[in-house]
């Protein structure tokens, strides 16, 4: 993680104006945090020290069982909260978040204001709606596993989980995530490579046709 300072820091915060969401004025506290992809947000079962507003990248919350199996749990996109539950309970223990892409964060650091954020109407309705907004999403994927083809999701998440064009994720975690056996998340990508969608590598697949990605994906959108 790397601390942006004087004025790539002043950009961002100018660009980002967040003082919408406080009843003060936040912006002197801020700093602002990019983190590169692959590195972690926030590490499983940490107590996060900042409670984070992307701005820009993507990010990806999973957890580890205690069997050692991991699960994707969602796929997080700018602009949002991150930290806001450990923010809520000071004993609960961060899920896991790794950035997907090159990811800018604000950040307010949470053990210096946890009090004054508990107290602020303006900043706890916008948390409500954003809560709510997550559990709207959480109930939107399960109908949507329930009564798409996996075409139409598939394309949606590699579009989500894309960077820069090239798609990469773990077909067990993926098959979990989407609610499909192995056999058919595989018989779906050949079939994508094979309609000209994508081109196999042996790190992942190169997208070569998103509009027909788009097309697909709009279908749940």
């Amino acid at each position: 993680m790397k601390v942006l300072t004087n004025i790539l820091r002043n950009s961002y915060i100018e660009q980002y104006p967040i003082n919408q969401f406080f009843s003060f004025d936040i912006i002197t506290y801020l700093t602002v945090h990019q983190f590169e992809k692959g590195e972690f947000i926030f590490k499983e079962r940490s107590h996060p020290e900042y409670l984070y507003y992307m701005v820009e990248g993507k990010a990806k919350l999973y957890v580890t069982h205690k069997n050692g199996k991991v699960s994707l749990i969602d796929f997080i996109t700018s602009p949002c909260f991150m930290g806001e539950m450990e923010l809520l309970d000071s004993v609960r223990v961060s899920k896991g978040i790794q950035a997907v892409t090159k990811t800018i964060c604000l950040a307010i650091p949470i053990l210096q204001f946890r009090k004054r954020l508990l107290n602020d109407v303006i900043f706890l309705r916008e948390l409500c709606m954003l809560l709510s907004d997550k559990e709207m999403k959480v109930t939107a994927k399960y109908t949507q596993n329930q009564v798409y083809p996996l075409e139409n999701r598939l394309a949606a998440f590699i579009l989500l989980s894309s960077d820069q064009g090239f798609y990469k994720e773990k077909h067990t975690e993926i098959c979990e995530f989407l609610g499909v056996s192995y056999r058919h998340l595989l018989y779906t990508f050949a079939a994508f490579c094979e309609a000209g969608i994508l081109v196999k590598h042996n790190r992942g697949y190169f997208i070569q046709n998103k509009d027909k990605l788009l097309t697909l994906s709009e279908e749940i959108l």
